[in-house]
């Protein structure tokens, strides 16, 4: 699918946006995490993995529903053809995870670690993050729908084919990011803290130019004076 937008040719690529369909789930029983777990068609609902270890686990076919993520330690995990659904906590390592045909549903997140994750299919709809960390992450076919983000940081991160619709963000930073095909144009608000220069290879809307303008102009030494 493609877009007209403002983009090279005039046009933007659309994201390919994830359609996780479960199949019938067996519920979660076991005690806590283990590294290297391997959870196959599992339903983890009001289950509490605050500070919890499971480095190198794989999630597939899997529904995580309102459960409790604080410190948890999920490292290299690989979540795959999953829903995380009212998930909450502040500080989950996800760091070097890889995340395929995944949505993630009204979370309540903080300082969540996923530098250097590759995420590819995925959907965040709904709900709150602080502090997001996708330094140096490889993002395609993302869409982040409906969800605010509070100083989330993209630098050095790679994006291609990323949407944000209807969505906040506050406080980003793109410094050193890499774009194609990403469109900006539904953000209902868009902060950039850092990284302005790096929108190269991203869609904005006129009124999103008139709002960048300062810091545009910041970027190449123009003083604006009335």
């Amino acid at each position: 699918m493609v877009r007209k937008g403002q983009g090279r040719g005039g046009s933007v690529k659309a994201a390919k946006r994830a359609e996780v369909r479960l199949p019938e789930l067996v519920a979660w029983e076991g005690g806590g995490l283990e590294p290297d777990g391997d959870y196959d068609g599992v339903e983890f609902t009001d289950v509490d993995f605050g500070g919890q270890e499971g480095i190198g686990a794989r999630f597939m076919d899997c529904a995580l529903r309102r459960c409790g993520l604080d410190e948890a330690g999920l490292a290299k995990a690989r979540i795959l053809d999953s829903v995380l659904e009212g998930v909450r906590g502040v500080g989950t390592d996800l760091s070097g995870a890889s995340l395929r045909d995944v949505e993630l549903v009204e979370a309540r997140l903080g300082g969540v670690q996923l530098h250097g994750a590759v995420l590819e299919r995925v959907v965040v709809r709904g709900g709150k993050i602080d502090y997001l960390n996708l330094r140096k992450a490889r993002l395609k076919d993302v869409v982040f729908e409906g969800c605010v983000l509070v100083e989330p940081d993209f630098a050095g991160a790679v994006l291609e084919r990323v949407e944000f619709r209807d969505c906040t963000l506050r406080g980003a930073d793109f410094l050193g990011a890499r774009m194609a095909d990403v469109d900006l144009r539904e953000a209902v608000e868009l902060g950039i803290a850092r990284g302005v220069e790096a929108l190269a290879g991203a869609v904005i809307s006129p009124a999103q130019l008139y709002d960048l303008a300062p810091a545009l102009a910041a970027q190449l030494g123009v003083r604006v004076v009335p």
